[in-house]
Protein backbone atom coordinates (compact mmCIF):
# COMPACT_ATOMS: atom_id res chain seq x y z
CA UNK A 1 0.00 0.00 0.00
CA UNK A 2 1.78 3.42 -0.93
CA UNK A 3 1.78 6.77 1.28
CA UNK A 4 0.88 8.79 -1.61
CA UNK A 5 -2.38 9.90 -2.53
CA UNK A 6 -1.37 12.01 -5.47
CA UNK A 7 1.51 12.61 -8.30
CA UNK A 8 2.31 15.25 -10.05
CA UNK A 9 3.83 14.52 -13.40
CA UNK A 10 5.87 16.36 -15.80
CA UNK A 11 5.72 15.80 -19.94
CA UNK A 12 8.10 16.37 -21.71
CA UNK A 13 11.24 14.28 -21.05
CA UNK A 14 8.91 12.40 -18.43
CA UNK A 15 6.14 10.77 -20.21
CA UNK A 16 7.20 11.52 -24.01
CA UNK A 17 9.93 13.05 -26.26
CA UNK A 18 8.44 14.90 -29.18
CA UNK A 19 5.88 12.50 -30.47
CA UNK A 20 7.25 9.63 -29.59
CA UNK A 21 6.08 7.68 -25.58
CA UNK A 22 9.15 7.00 -23.46
CA UNK A 23 9.94 3.45 -22.72
CA UNK A 24 8.35 2.36 -19.86
CA UNK A 25 5.93 5.55 -19.08
CA UNK A 26 2.61 3.89 -19.54
CA UNK A 27 3.94 1.21 -17.24
CA UNK A 28 4.41 3.84 -14.90
CA UNK A 29 1.31 5.45 -15.52
CA UNK A 30 -0.81 2.50 -14.83
CA UNK A 31 1.39 1.54 -11.92
CA UNK A 32 0.61 5.36 -10.32
CA UNK A 33 -3.40 3.91 -11.21
CA UNK A 34 -3.76 0.76 -9.58
CA UNK A 35 -1.78 2.06 -6.80
CA UNK A 36 -4.72 4.69 -6.18
CA UNK A 37 -2.56 7.14 -7.02
CA UNK A 38 -4.91 10.60 -8.14
CA UNK A 39 -2.59 11.69 -11.58
CA UNK A 40 -1.69 15.21 -12.56
CA UNK A 41 -0.02 16.00 -15.41
CA UNK A 42 1.85 19.55 -15.42
CA UNK A 43 3.95 20.78 -18.47
CA UNK A 44 5.48 24.47 -18.63
CA UNK A 45 4.65 24.38 -22.08
CA UNK A 46 3.10 28.27 -22.60
CA UNK A 47 2.14 27.28 -25.62
CA UNK A 48 -0.43 24.15 -24.81
CA UNK A 49 -3.85 24.06 -23.03
CA UNK A 50 -4.92 21.23 -21.23
CA UNK A 51 -7.02 19.35 -24.11
CA UNK A 52 -3.22 19.21 -26.05
CA UNK A 53 -1.88 16.48 -23.64
CA UNK A 54 -4.96 14.00 -23.62
CA UNK A 55 -5.00 14.12 -27.47
CA UNK A 56 -1.03 13.70 -27.68
CA UNK A 57 -1.23 10.49 -25.30
CA UNK A 58 -3.99 9.24 -26.36
CA UNK A 59 -2.88 6.97 -29.52
CA UNK A 60 -0.58 5.26 -26.83
CA UNK A 61 -3.11 4.07 -24.44
CA UNK A 62 -2.71 7.10 -22.22
CA UNK A 63 -6.15 7.77 -21.02
CA UNK A 64 -5.86 11.48 -19.00
CA UNK A 65 -8.95 13.54 -18.96
CA UNK A 66 -8.24 17.56 -19.31
CA UNK A 67 -9.51 18.57 -15.82
CA UNK A 68 -6.13 16.06 -14.73
CA UNK A 69 -3.41 18.39 -16.94
CA UNK A 70 -1.72 21.77 -16.30
CA UNK A 71 0.26 23.98 -18.38
CA UNK A 72 2.08 27.36 -17.45
CA UNK A 73 -0.49 28.65 -19.74
CA UNK A 74 -3.33 27.28 -18.49
CA UNK A 75 -1.81 28.58 -14.48
CA UNK A 76 -0.99 31.63 -15.58
CA UNK A 77 -4.46 32.60 -17.70
CA UNK A 78 -6.38 31.54 -14.34
CA UNK A 79 -4.13 33.72 -11.95
CA UNK A 80 -4.10 36.83 -14.49
CA UNK A 81 -8.19 36.19 -14.82
CA UNK A 82 -8.48 36.21 -10.95
CA UNK A 83 -5.73 38.07 -9.48
CA UNK A 84 -6.05 41.04 -12.60
CA UNK A 85 -9.88 40.58 -13.77
CA UNK A 86 -10.33 44.21 -16.01
CA UNK A 87 -6.51 44.63 -16.74
CA UNK A 88 -5.71 44.64 -20.68
CA UNK A 89 -2.49 42.36 -20.72
CA UNK A 90 0.12 43.19 -22.77
CA UNK A 91 1.46 39.57 -24.19
CA UNK A 92 5.16 39.07 -25.88
CA UNK A 93 3.91 35.20 -26.64
CA UNK A 94 2.56 33.29 -29.44
CA UNK A 95 -1.09 32.79 -30.59
CA UNK A 96 -1.72 29.68 -28.75
CA UNK A 97 -1.24 31.49 -25.53
CA UNK A 98 -3.21 34.31 -26.58
CA UNK A 99 -5.99 31.89 -27.20
CA UNK A 100 -6.01 30.57 -23.93
CA UNK A 101 -6.03 33.97 -22.14
CA UNK A 102 -9.03 35.07 -24.02
CA UNK A 103 -10.58 31.57 -23.77
CA UNK A 104 -9.88 32.73 -19.76
CA UNK A 105 -11.80 35.83 -20.13
CA UNK A 106 -7.91 37.60 -19.69
CA UNK A 107 -8.70 40.81 -22.23
CA UNK A 108 -5.50 40.87 -24.24
CA UNK A 109 -4.20 44.00 -25.80
CA UNK A 110 -1.90 44.80 -28.99
CA UNK A 111 -1.47 48.44 -28.12
CA UNK A 112 1.94 48.19 -25.51
CA UNK A 113 0.75 52.34 -24.13
CA UNK A 114 -2.56 50.52 -23.29
CA UNK A 115 -1.08 47.53 -21.22
CA UNK A 116 -2.28 46.99 -17.15
CA UNK A 117 -0.35 43.76 -16.72
CA UNK A 118 2.60 42.75 -19.32
CA UNK A 119 3.08 39.19 -19.69
CA UNK A 120 6.37 37.69 -21.08
CA UNK A 121 6.47 34.05 -22.53
CA UNK A 122 7.96 32.14 -25.79
CA UNK A 123 7.43 33.06 -28.63
CA UNK A 124 8.82 32.37 -32.08
CA UNK A 125 8.41 35.54 -33.47
CA UNK A 126 10.10 37.41 -31.00
CA UNK A 127 12.24 40.17 -32.37
CA UNK A 128 14.31 43.98 -31.91
CA UNK A 129 10.82 45.13 -32.59
CA UNK A 130 8.87 42.81 -30.00
CA UNK A 131 11.50 44.11 -27.48
CA UNK A 132 10.59 47.41 -28.41
CA UNK A 133 6.93 47.15 -27.79
CA UNK A 134 7.47 45.62 -24.64
CA UNK A 135 9.74 47.99 -23.13
CA UNK A 136 7.01 50.93 -24.27
CA UNK A 137 4.99 48.67 -22.04
CA UNK A 138 7.31 49.86 -19.19
CA UNK A 139 7.74 53.02 -20.27
CA UNK A 140 4.00 54.05 -20.08
CA UNK A 141 4.06 53.07 -16.41
CA UNK A 142 2.12 55.51 -14.34
CA UNK A 143 2.56 56.98 -11.04
CA UNK A 144 3.87 55.11 -7.75
CA UNK A 145 6.86 53.41 -9.87
CA UNK A 146 9.26 54.62 -7.15
CA UNK A 147 6.99 52.92 -4.38
CA UNK A 148 6.68 49.88 -6.68
CA UNK A 149 10.56 49.66 -6.86
CA UNK A 150 10.86 50.46 -3.32
CA UNK A 151 8.21 47.44 -1.85
CA UNK A 152 11.10 45.24 -4.56
CA UNK A 153 14.20 46.57 -2.52
CA UNK A 154 12.36 45.91 1.02
CA UNK A 155 11.45 42.28 -0.46
CA UNK A 156 15.42 41.75 -1.43
CA UNK A 157 16.42 43.33 1.95
CA UNK A 158 14.24 40.83 4.00
CA UNK A 159 15.84 37.80 2.41
CA UNK A 160 13.14 37.54 -0.25
CA UNK A 161 12.94 38.35 -4.02
CA UNK A 162 10.75 39.74 -6.66
CA UNK A 163 9.33 36.06 -7.01
CA UNK A 164 7.98 36.47 -4.22
CA UNK A 165 5.29 38.16 -5.21
CA UNK A 166 3.49 34.78 -6.96
CA UNK A 167 1.73 34.90 -3.20
CA UNK A 168 -1.52 35.26 -4.68
CA UNK A 169 -3.43 38.34 -2.83
CA UNK A 170 -6.23 40.07 -4.85
CA UNK A 171 -5.37 43.60 -2.76
CA UNK A 172 -1.69 43.40 -3.69
CA UNK A 173 -3.02 42.91 -7.56
CA UNK A 174 -5.26 45.75 -6.99
CA UNK A 175 -3.23 48.28 -5.95
CA UNK A 176 -0.33 47.11 -8.54
CA UNK A 177 -2.71 47.79 -11.54
CA UNK A 178 -4.30 51.23 -9.88
CA UNK A 179 -1.31 53.35 -9.23
CA UNK A 180 2.30 51.00 -9.56
CA UNK A 181 4.60 49.77 -11.88
CA UNK A 182 2.86 47.86 -14.62
CA UNK A 183 2.72 44.39 -13.03
CA UNK A 184 5.12 41.57 -15.09
CA UNK A 185 5.00 38.25 -15.55
CA UNK A 186 6.10 35.28 -17.10
CA UNK A 187 4.52 31.88 -17.97
CA UNK A 188 8.00 29.87 -16.88
CA UNK A 189 11.38 29.87 -16.20
CA UNK A 190 12.55 27.36 -18.95
CA UNK A 191 15.52 28.41 -21.24
CA UNK A 192 15.53 26.45 -23.31
CA UNK A 193 13.25 23.59 -24.71
CA UNK A 194 14.17 20.45 -26.20
CA UNK A 195 12.90 19.95 -29.58
CA UNK A 196 13.91 16.72 -32.01
CA UNK A 197 17.01 18.38 -33.44
CA UNK A 198 18.43 19.79 -30.59
CA UNK A 199 16.81 22.59 -28.02
CA UNK A 200 15.72 26.29 -29.05
CA UNK A 201 15.38 29.18 -26.73
CA UNK A 202 12.64 29.20 -24.61
CA UNK A 203 10.35 31.67 -22.52
CA UNK A 204 13.44 32.18 -19.85
CA UNK A 205 15.47 33.85 -22.72
CA UNK A 206 12.94 35.70 -24.07
CA UNK A 207 12.15 37.19 -20.07
CA UNK A 208 15.75 37.80 -19.46
CA UNK A 209 15.82 39.96 -22.64
CA UNK A 210 13.00 42.02 -21.38
CA UNK A 211 14.20 42.15 -18.26
CA UNK A 212 17.17 44.00 -19.13
CA UNK A 213 15.39 46.68 -21.45
CA UNK A 214 12.94 46.96 -18.43
CA UNK A 215 15.44 47.41 -15.67
CA UNK A 216 13.75 45.00 -13.31
CA UNK A 217 12.79 41.16 -13.23
CA UNK A 218 9.35 39.69 -13.09
CA UNK A 219 7.09 40.66 -10.13
CA UNK A 220 6.31 36.26 -10.74
CA UNK A 221 7.27 34.04 -12.96
CA UNK A 222 3.69 31.78 -12.91
CA UNK A 223 4.53 28.06 -13.87
CA UNK A 224 6.65 25.45 -12.42
CA UNK A 225 8.49 25.83 -9.23
CA UNK A 226 6.00 28.80 -8.34
CA UNK A 227 3.96 28.80 -5.25
CA UNK A 228 1.42 29.52 -7.86
CA UNK A 229 1.95 26.71 -9.64
CA UNK A 230 2.24 24.41 -6.66
CA UNK A 231 -0.98 25.95 -5.84
CA UNK A 232 -2.64 25.21 -8.24
CA UNK A 233 -1.58 21.42 -8.51
CA UNK A 234 -2.70 20.82 -5.00
CA UNK A 235 -5.82 22.71 -5.64
CA UNK A 236 -6.43 20.27 -8.62
CA UNK A 237 -5.63 17.03 -6.78
CA UNK A 238 -7.15 18.03 -3.33
CA UNK A 239 -4.74 16.29 -1.25
CA UNK A 240 -1.96 17.70 1.24
CA UNK A 241 1.58 18.49 -0.06
CA UNK A 242 2.92 16.03 1.91
CA UNK A 243 1.28 12.61 -0.04
CA UNK A 244 2.08 13.60 -3.20
CA UNK A 245 4.93 12.32 -5.24
CA UNK A 246 6.26 15.16 -7.71
CA UNK A 247 8.36 13.42 -10.72
CA UNK A 248 10.43 15.40 -13.57
CA UNK A 249 13.20 15.53 -15.67
CA UNK A 250 13.97 18.90 -14.85
CA UNK A 251 15.40 19.92 -11.23
CA UNK A 252 15.61 23.60 -11.40
CA UNK A 253 11.97 23.66 -11.80
CA UNK A 254 9.85 20.15 -11.43
CA UNK A 255 12.40 18.92 -8.07
CA UNK A 256 12.63 22.48 -7.03
CA UNK A 257 8.64 22.74 -7.30
CA UNK A 258 8.27 19.89 -5.21
CA UNK A 259 11.04 19.99 -2.97
CA UNK A 260 9.47 23.70 -2.03
CA UNK A 261 6.38 22.87 -1.36
CA UNK A 262 7.40 19.68 1.22
CA UNK A 263 6.48 17.31 -1.59
CA UNK A 264 8.41 13.67 -2.07
CA UNK A 265 10.65 14.05 -5.49
CA UNK A 266 11.67 12.11 -7.79
CA UNK A 267 13.90 12.74 -10.98
CA UNK A 268 13.86 10.84 -14.09
CA UNK A 269 17.00 10.31 -16.51
CA UNK A 270 14.98 9.97 -19.51
CA UNK A 271 15.17 14.06 -20.10
CA UNK A 272 17.27 16.63 -19.82
CA UNK A 273 19.03 15.43 -16.24
CA UNK A 274 22.14 13.14 -16.48
CA UNK A 275 23.79 11.63 -13.73
CA UNK A 276 26.54 14.54 -13.67
CA UNK A 277 24.33 17.42 -13.69
CA UNK A 278 22.57 16.02 -10.76
CA UNK A 279 25.37 15.38 -9.01
CA UNK A 280 26.58 18.66 -9.37
CA UNK A 281 23.35 20.73 -8.56
CA UNK A 282 22.68 22.23 -5.55
CA UNK A 283 18.74 20.86 -5.94
CA UNK A 284 18.60 17.22 -4.80
CA UNK A 285 15.70 14.88 -5.19
CA UNK A 286 14.56 11.97 -2.40
CA UNK A 287 14.62 9.34 -5.35
CA UNK A 288 16.56 9.41 -8.97
CA UNK A 289 15.12 6.60 -11.56
CA UNK A 290 16.29 5.89 -14.86
CA UNK A 291 12.60 6.22 -16.06
CA UNK A 292 9.44 6.57 -15.13
CA UNK A 293 8.86 3.16 -15.72
CA UNK A 294 11.04 2.58 -12.52
CA UNK A 295 7.77 4.21 -10.36
CA UNK A 296 6.78 1.18 -9.00
CA UNK A 297 9.73 0.30 -6.48
CA UNK A 298 8.67 3.85 -4.76
CA UNK A 299 4.72 2.97 -4.18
Amino acid sequence: MTDYEGAILDVDGTIVRGDQLIPGASDGLRALEDAGVSRLLFSNNPTRGSDHYREKLAPHGVDIGPDRVLTSATVSASYLARNHPDARVYLVGGSRLRSILEDAAVSVTDDPEAADVVLGSFDREFSYGTLGDALRAFESERVGENEGQAASSERRANGGTDTDADVDTDADADADTADGPVPFYGTDPDATIPVENGTIPGSGAILAAIEAVAGREPDAVLGKPSDVAADAALDRLGVAPESVLVVGDRLDTDIALGNRAGMTTAVVLSGVTDRTTLEESPIQPDYVLESLGEIERLL
